[in-house]
């Protein structure tokens, strides 16, 4: 994969759809927000590595993320940190590389396959277990990362994940 800003899209179905009603609210919740409000968050997301998400129809979420040359080196793909969270992935298999992650705080793992197009396209199938509500949530995720550019402007690159 090629250094530089990267823009990912998810897209994340639930069992009980649940998960999708949340990004229902959350696009209202972000449209409703007072100019002070969305600059905060900006600032908090930006601290993290990301741009404020674009919040699409059924549940869609894109952001842009920095990906820095150590990360490209190591073919590590370019996400959010959440919670304290192992990661794991296979070597790439002529276009394929299996991935897995296990978190506590929120308590999640899943287990998905990265198939990369090109260096500056790739798409992943994952399937998510959570038990944010108290109780196991299956989630199945399609999402796709394209190359925007050397530049990453203002979006500062995220930690690099563990891996294990």
């Amino acid at each position: 994969m090629k250094p530089g800003l990267w823009e990912i899209n998810n897209k994340m179905q639930s069992s009980n759809g649940q998960l999708e009603q949340a990004m229902a609210m959350v696009h209202e919740q972000m449209a409703q927000m007072t100019p002070e409000q969305r600059k905060q968050m900006q600032d908090m997301m930006a601290k993290n590595g990301m741009q404020m998400p674009t919040v699409g129809a059924g549940g869609s979420m894109s952001v842009k993320m920095c990906m820095t040359r150590e990360m490209a080196a190591a073919n590590t793909m370019p996400m959010q940190e959440v919670g304290n969270c192992t990661h794991k992935r296979s070597a790439v298999v002529g276009n394929t590389m299996k991935v897995s992650f296990r978190c506590s705080k929120p308590d999640a793992n899943g287990d998905g396959q990265v198939t990369f197009n090109s260096d500056s396209d790739y798409s992943m199938k994952m399937k998510v277990t959570t038990s944010a509500s108290g109780k196991p949530e299956t989630m199945n995720m399609d999402a796709s990362g394209r190359w925007l550019g050397v530049d990453c402007g203002d979006i500062k690159p995220t930690a690099i994940p563990k891996a294990k």
